[in-house]
């Protein structure tokens, strides 16, 4: 199946849209509750959507079309419950909330459980590589602490029970030197890991046409 990136664009945007749940007076009076339930069904929404919509027009004194807004979430859902659409939402990270029938629900979750597991791929391979970043922050913090130290060390005007005390934060700082760059180490083959493991699974997903 030919995954498209139109398609997955116009999928991410719907996804962003989601957390618009409060309508106007003016939206409660003029909306065609069909189009209403069809745009929540494409965006994969559950049936208590309608309960957002309820309290919000309640306010104006407004009652939904619950059959018109259940025609046309049923027709949204046929286009959300697409195997194009469970790719772009798994490997989004999104979630799916059982809102696809019977006869659907099967290649869209196929295509889902495809593209989460390329999310949680990616997600692996970004967080070691946060990981490492902070590491290495910490190194060069650590390097200018040891700099620092070394010229207080030096300084004539320090004592001698300071430079004891300055002697033992620099053997504390070596050690926490060499914990983080053995960290480094192993972050580092993780992050190798991680990054053959995509590679492979992209392959493996173009030829299955995605």
């Amino acid at each position: 199946m030919n995954m498209k990136l139109g398609l997955i664009g116009l999928t991410l945007a719907a996804i962003a849209l989601s957390g618009c749940a409060s309508m106007s007076a003016d939206e409660c009076m003029s909306t065609d509750w069909t189009t209403v339930g069809y745009e929540d069904g494409s965006r994969g929404y559950t049936a208590d959507r309608i309960g957002q919509h309820r309290k919000a027009c309640g306010k104006h004194g407004v009652a939904p079309d619950f059959v018109a807004y259940q025609n046309g979430r049923e027709q949204g859902l046929r286009e959300y419950c697409q195997p194009g659409r469970g790719f772009a939402v798994g490997s989004a990270g999104g979630r799916y909330y059982g809102v696809c029938s019977a006869d659907l629900e099967a290649d869209f979750l196929d295509a889902y459980n495809t593209g989460h597991q390329l999310y949680t791929m990616r997600s692996n391979v970004n967080r070691a590589n946060a990981q490492i970043n902070a590491k290495q922050n910490e190194l060069d913090n650590i390097d200018e602490d040891i700099r620092n130290t070394q010229a207080k060390l030096i300084a004539p005007e320090t004592t001698t029970e300071e430079r004891v005390m300055l002697l033992v934060d620099l053997k504390d700082l070596s050690e926490r030197t060499g914990q983080i760059e053995a960290e480094l180490v192993e972050l580092y083959d993780a992050r190798a890991r991680y990054q053959v493991d995509l590679e492979n699974y992209q392959v493996a997903m173009a030829d299955l046409g995605y």
